[in-house]
């Protein structure tokens, strides 16, 4: 297993990044975060209670801003405490995680103290749950089929438990049988298109389990997915740019050391326009309300890019 995960590579880039940007800038979106922080201690998307997706996000981007202080790591503690015993999928699994280690490397206490010791072994034999006769890992137990975002989504939390991916070699084969003649990778067999969001995850797969081989095709299907707008599209067919295939996009250009091949610049403007004065970040021109979500992509994006 790398020294270094791919989450921990991703957040020291942002954070990077995001050190080179006016600390006004920084601050408004501290401010926005906090403000979205509930009662209960979670964070919630553009309706409904707090979620274990959101509050992920949430905490993310107050990490790469510096902004989870005592009070923020406390609340959010509470939270994901109180979210322990709930049935969870394959994305509640990887957000409790990732943010309870977030909350624990930045002082906060422990979500799991007083859990079994042997909670990352029933972590795991869960996750098995979620596999497919194909070699890759669904949304829901017994499916018969994987996706890639699931599988990639799998990968993520075994490295946050410290554990070797089981069958690798069978994820491996899964998501390269994923891939389609315009370079780019698709999120369900039956599709023929491929997409941005996809192809990143599929991406992080090889990356994470050390098979990633020729890379090519897949940077020459990224650098075709800009729009007028200077963002990236979710496929070749999607008329306009969105700010989570612009992130994936982008990030995955970053890890091929491919960046340079698409314009930075109209990138930069892209995510600037969807950035609202008071903090956060709208999804694309089309959308006109901002959630902890878009935030953190709008700020990986700013991250990426420079300043």
């Amino acid at each position: 297993m790398p020294s270094t995960t791919y989450l921990e590579n991703l957040a020291r880039r942002i954070t990077d990044g995001l050190h080179q940007l006016p600390e006004g800038i920084r601050a408004r979106h501290r401010t926005f975060l906090h403000s979205r922080q509930n009662e209960d201690g979670g964070f919630a998307g553009r309706e409904g209670g707090s979620d274990l997706y959101y509050t992920g996000f949430a905490l993310r981007s107050l990490a790469v801003l510096g902004g989870l202080t005592n009070d923020v790591t406390d609340r959010a503690a509470d939270f994901l405490r109180q979210s322990l015993t709930q049935q969870a999928s394959v994305v509640d699994f990887f957000s409790l995680l990732y943010a309870a280690l977030l909350i624990q490397l930045n002082g906060g206490p422990d979500v799991f103290s007083a859990s079994p010791p042997d909670w990352p072994e029933r972590v795991a034999a869960t996750l098995e749950s979620f596999r497919t006769p194909d070699g890759g890992y669904a949304k829901t137990p017994g499916s018969h089929a994987g996706s890639t975002y699931h599988t990639f989504l799998v990968c993520l939390t075994y490295q946050l438990l410290n554990k070797t991916l089981p069958r690798s070699e069978d994820a491996v084969r899964f998501v390269r049988s994923r891939q389609r003649e315009d370079g780019g990778y698709v999120e369900i067999n039956p599709m023929r298109r491929s997409g941005t969001n996809p192809t990143a995850a599929a991406v992080g797969v090889l990356q994470i389990l050390d098979a990633l081989g020729s890379t090519g095709a897949v940077i020459d299907f990224l650098i075709g997915m800009p729009s007028v707008e200077g963002g990236l599209r979710a496929n070749g067919r999607a008329p306009l740019a969105d700010l989570l295939s612009t992130f994936t996009g982008l990030w995955t250009l970053h890890q091929l050391d491919a960046l340079n091949r698409i314009e930075a610049h109209a990138a930069r403007r892209y995510a600037q326009a969807l950035e609202l004065p008071g903090g956060g970040f709208r999804g694309g021109l089309w959308d006109d309300q901002t959630d902890v979500e878009y935030t953190f992509y709008g700020l990986a994006v700013l991250a990426l890019v420079g300043p």
